[in-house]
């Protein structure tokens, strides 16, 4: 061997360790959070499945059926017509979310006197959580003691107090505005974000060629926000389908379980009638529907080129 030789597979050695500590390095960079990821959704996810193999209850000793709870689901029209409402519940937040988040992006994105005081006040109700957001409205909503309806009265805008939880449209709607308000503003963020990473220079150059604010918006600020309007539109969609805590607490499922979304109906199932095999083939079924639409989202929202 010659002595060209030896150094050059010195070298490569050299380059072939340098390479394998990189890799170790990554490695121990990403354990963490592979190591998350297994402990609280693999085995969860696995546990779940495992469960809904079996006639779970709540005490005493499970028993291996099968998938006679998914062929029993298949039958449940409870939960088909609660998969319904949650259908047409996400359809309708999701307009309405969009409708308001859009507009307050494009108000806040400008450089303009009090603007980042605008980006908190809206902002502000993301921080407060589901649960304490819908026990306010419940309060603001009750007909006795709340805000809504004892001033609608005193205004003179109803002859007297209306119960806004009596009639499926108002409790409908009123769940749709206190949803709307709790979110708009991450939305509003998320877009922001989007209409932040135009370049200026290609606006100006559309509007010194005589394009209008619509044609800007249209052919421009649409297309480059392709990606993030899709990232919007599936944490929006994702948190809809699985929307619990305000039907839970400001309805409880009424009137008469007109509100009854899938995940209230799993919850029913596994807690309340002690069916947690059952709630978990439920849980399983919806699962795959939400993975099924997000994938659906992207490929419908992804770029020309596929990106």
């Amino acid at each position: 061997m010659t002595q060209q030789q030896m150094i050059q597979g010195r070298s490569s050695r050299r380059t072939s360790a340098r390479l394998r500590r990189k890799q170790l390095a990554g490695l121990l960079f990403v354990a963490p959070a592979v190591l998350l990821v297994i402990v609280f959704f693999l085995l969860p996810l696995g546990m779940a499945f495992w469960m809904s193999l079996h006639n779970w209850p709540l005490l005493g000793r499970s028993r291996f059926i099968g998938f006679t709870n998914y062929l029993n689901l298949m039958n449940d029209q409870r939960f088909w017509g609660a998969m319904r409402f949650t259908g047409y519940y996400t359809v309708i937040v999701t307009i309405a979310i969009f409708a308001v988040a859009f507009p307050l992006a494009l108000f806040v994105e400008k450089a303009r006197p009090l603007t980042k005081l605008y980006r908190t006040a809206i902002f502000l109700p993301v921080v407060v959580g589901f649960g304490s957001a819908s026990l306010l409205w419940a309060w603001l909503m009750n007909v006795d003691v709340g805000l809504f309806s004892p001033l609608a009265y005193r205004l003179g805008l109803t002859e007297k107090p209306v119960n806004l939880l009596a009639s499926f449209d108002t409790t409908f709607w009123s769940i749709i505005v206190m949803v709307v308000w709790k979110t708009a503003g991450f939305n509003m963020i998320i877009l922001l974000t989007g209409l932040q990473g135009i370049s200026s220079e290609v606006q100006e150059a559309a509007r010194m060629d005589g394009a209008s604010s619509w044609q800007r918006f249209r052919r421009i600020t649409l297309p480059l926000m392709r990606r993030t309007i899709a990232l919007a539109l599936i944490l929006s969609v994702a948190g809809s389908v699985l929307a619990f805590d305000q039907f839970y607490i400001i309805a409880d499922g009424g009137p008469q379980n007109s509100t009854v979304t899938a995940v209230y109906w799993i919850f029913s199932q596994s807690f309340v009638s002690f069916r947690l095999g059952y709630g978990a083939a439920m849980s399983m079924v919806l699962l795959a529907i939400l993975v099924t639409i997000s994938v659906v989202q992207l490929r419908l929202l992804r770029t020309p080129e596929g990106a």
